[in-house]
């Protein structure tokens, strides 16, 4: 009887620049060992504020030489696994509330994987303002989806809750940033672990 197929857990805001590069890399990691990727969307801020964290450019700012040095192993990072279309944001940060519980309406409609692509790109590679939701209506709308009944649904209830509890979940589990990645219960933080889960995928399971 075959094992069943392993799966890495990703703990994912679109608002993190290292969430979109981890997020072109982390499928052919997954692909090459026969895993699964699963995406559980959590507020960025909200697990900031839970674990008293910054962002790197809070955190670092009073450091010198640290803020120019993480924006160089970025750059390597994109060169390394030819990254090209990836550009910084003009409007970073940008408040990612409603594309977040956009993406669990999106679960819920079974049209994750196309409104994550389409926000993924807009983003961080078109610089697109992704708090304006005339924005969010159109590129939803260009990459063939009902971006009106999307947004409409960003107010429900059920997605409200489930982004919060999801959020909570991953700071009860240890996380304190994003990217972040399990691979059953061993946890990986940043795009510079992704070598890291790679090796913990190429374990035997237990």
């Amino acid at each position: 009887m075959s094992a069943a197929p392993r799966t890495v857990e990703f703990i994912f805001d679109f608002g993190s620049p290292n969430a979109y590069l981890a997020a072109q890399v982390l499928p052919a990691i997954a692909a090459r060992h026969g895993a699964a990727v699963r995406l559980t969307p959590c507020l960025l801020g909200g697990i900031f504020k839970a674990t008293g964290n910054q962002s790197p450019a809070q955190a670092f700012a009073p450091i010198k030489g640290k803020l120019a040095y993480e924006m160089l192993e970025l750059r390597r990072f994109v060169a390394r696994h030819g990254l090209a279309r990836f550009r910084m944001n003009p409007h970073f940060p940008v408040n990612t509330l409603m594309i977040m519980r956009g993406l669990i309406a999106a679960e819920m409609a079974g049209v994750a994987e196309p409104y994550c692509r389409a926000v993924l790109a807009a983003m961080w590679e078109d610089g697109e303002k992704m708090d304006d939701p005339a924005v969010v209506h159109r590129v939803l709308d260009a990459a063939g989806l009902d971006g009106a009944a999307i947004i409409a649904r960003t107010q429900d209830g059920a997605v409200k809750e489930r982004l919060v509890a999801n959020t909570e979940n991953a700071v009860a589990r240890g996380v304190f940033g994003i990217p972040t990645f399990f691979v059953g219960t061993e946890m990986f933080f940043g795009k510079d672990r992704l070598g890291q889960v790679e090796e913990e995928l190429a374990r035997p399971a237990t």
